[in-house]
């Protein structure tokens, strides 16, 4: 027999009645029945009950053990009585009787439980996080993830792509984020830095002739964290291809994402359609441009209705120029207790409040209430609520200014409004490509025009497009968006120096500047370009949703917390004397 096991805890049925056999694995739950112990035996696969009479040559050491000890047992399995199966565990139907127990590791004191659903504080879970990941829930989130990655590779190589794998040391280069600097021993004063996304390295894949690549590629960015960002690295499913269209990137990465959510959904349904919403369409609607399609809620540009109305605010608001006023319906919030909710929710958010009207029934018909109703008047209330398309028992609320201001906390009142009102679909994965990005913004306090997204996306139009007005130029640049989520994002890339070099003097980086930062595109893209473009997919976001999650620290094997600090592996750490002088380098102590 095997020296640890001849089974896992999952294995042993009914068909296993009678046989001896051993098993290995940590002591979950300890159950003392009048002398009778039931030990649930747990390994990575599952549990097994094994039990101990006071009769066995082993019971003294079986009374020792203690939850988390690492042990051995042989034993014979037996049936249960049929009112003690346990239906919830494959293993449910048997129990082993021990007969020989060996102890391989005793545990000390838990500072955390793996046992019970217990909250403990993340710093308790981070610093101890491989008694963290012996949980139940932990093991199949990182279990899923695994699978998922798998299934990832296995539908890109379907698709005709091969894996190649770019450099980890490579140079800084701005692409957005803070890099994470490497110093060099070998070039005193000079530093390597980890790559933010394997971006350039990729589209010169394409100038070298490789016609499809892809990589599960590991990114590292010194970034503030978010919920649903890791501080430091993430992993994306990175993928190019030459001589493709933005709807041919389409094509080839839709039937991948929605192959790996229709395998892991868990009954949730998968959107087979998947909208193409313009930017500007997405900030219009839902304030954000990765909207959750779950929520059917739309915003509107109402602003001619309050344009010179008894409504002084909105009305001296919309004199001023790039200002707006948009409604959000709210579909059965038409109660002042409800308004009053959301009332709160804005101020929680920073802002004085919300107008709102509501509709209800007055017996002989329907009356407008609020205290916008009552400024505005009932034709434009009425021309509202036609536009709107709502009834009696529906509200809206309304936000004004320049819309970049208030869009965040109308994208974020729209999600409270459909949540609460039990309008968005929490058991469905909806999908949208969004597309047409702008490509240059300009500064409305210096008047400066600067890339507002993507650089290195080709304009829509090449250098005719760029020739006019530089606002109004969009870019082949697309992000798609799920339940809430930017899940992927990418572009068809701007493989032309010329086109390339005109954006940038734009943008106001003359062509030196362009050469000198990055050189290496430039250089390649002399000597034969193709037509190329891709996009990344975040598979910590993907397996986030897929099990479920909100933060995205529980489905990465050992991440960092909120303040970037590995508290199990104690990073970052203070660098030796020996190291910062073979490095070239001096620590200069920062004022507290």
């Amino acid at each position: 027999m095997h020296s640890y096991r001849s089974h896992t805890c999952a294995d042993l049925t009914k068909s296993h009645v009678g046989e001896t056999v051993r098993l290995s694995g940590w002591v979950h739950r300890i159950r003392d029945h009048g002398g009778l112990l039931f030990i649930d035996l747990r390994d990575h696969y599952g549990m097994t009950q094994v039990l101990c009479d006071p009769d066995s040559s082993v019971f003294a050491a079986a009374e020792e053990l203690r939850s988390e000890w690492c042990i051995r047992i042989d034993g014979e399995v037996k049936a249960r009585d049929a009112d003690l199966v346990n239906p919830k565990i494959p293993t449910g139907e048997i129990e082993v009787y021990i007969r020989d127990l060996e102890v391989l590791s005793a545990a000390a004191e838990l500072p955390l439980q793996v046992f019970g659903d217990q909250e403990y504080p993340e710093e308790t879970r981070l610093r101890y996080r491989y008694l963290d990941l012996r949980r139940e829930a932990m093991q199949e989130n990182m279990k899923l993830r695994s699978d998922v990655v798998a299934s990832l590779r296995r539908r890109m190589w379907d698709q005709g792509f091969r894996e190649y794998q770019t450099p980890i040391i490579t140079a800084s280069s701005p692409e957005g984020a803070r890099d994470f600097l490497v110093p060099s021993r070998l070039h005193p004063g000079r530093f390597y830095a980890l790559p933010q996304a394997p971006q350039q390295f990729k589209q010169l894949i394409m100038v070298s002739g490789f016609d499809k690549y892809f990589q599960i590629a590991p990114c590292f960015r010194d970034e503030d964290p978010r919920a649903d960002r890791s501080p430091t690295d993430f992993y994306q499913l990175d993928m190019e291809m030459s001589f493709a269209t933005q709807q041919d990137v389409f094509d080839t990465i839709q039937p991948v994402i929605q192959g790996v959510f229709e395998e892991f959904a868990k009954g949730r349904r998968v959107d087979t359609e998947w909208q193409q919403i313009s930017y500007r369409d997405a900030a219009l609607w839902y304030g954000t441009d990765k909207p959750d399609l779950r929520n059917p809620i739309k915003m509107q540009d109402v602003s001619e209705h309050f344009r010179g109305s008894g409504f002084a605010i909105f009305a001296k608001l919309l004199e001023q120029d790039g200002t707006q006023i948009r409604a959000i319906p709210a579909p059965g919030g038409g109660s002042r207790k409800f308004c009053d909710r959301m009332n709160a929710f804005a101020q929680k958010e920073g802002l004085p409040g919300m107008g709102y009207i509501f509709w209800r029934d007055q017996g002989d018909g329907m009356e407008a209430a609020g205290p916008l109703a009552k400024n505005i008047g009932p034709e434009r209330t009425e021309a509202i609520r036609q536009q709107l398309d709502l009834g009696v028992g529906d509200a809206a609320f309304f936000l004004g200014g320049k819309p970049k201001a208030f869009e965040p906390v109308a994208a974020k009142a729209r999600d409270v409004i459909g949540a609460e009102q039990g309008l968005t679909d929490t058991e469905r994965f909806a999908f949208a490509w969004i597309v047409d990005f702008p490509i240059f913004e300009r500064d409305e306090e210096t008047g400066v025009i600067d890339f507002e997204h993507n650089p290195f996306s080709m304009p829509q139009g090449g250098m005719e497009a760029l020739e006019g007005d530089p606002l109004e130029v969009l870019g082949f640049q697309y992000d798609l968006s799920c339940n809430g989520s930017e899940l992927v994002s990418g572009a068809v890339r701007n493989h032309r120096p010329d086109i390339m070099f005109k954006a940038f003097e734009i943008a106001g980086y003359g062509e030196d500047e362009v050469r000198k930062r990055f050189g290496a595109m430039v250089n390649a893209f002399q000597y034969g370009a193709p037509p190329h473009g891709g996009c990344a997919a975040g598979i910590d976001r993907m397996v986030m949703l897929l099990a479920d999650q909100s933060n995205i620290r529980e489905v990465i094997m050992f991440p960092m917390n909120q303040r970037a600090e590995d508290l199990m592996m104690n990073a970052p750490s203070e660098a030796s004397s020996d190291q910062l002088m073979e490095l070239s380098l001096r620590v200069i102590e920062q004022d507290k």
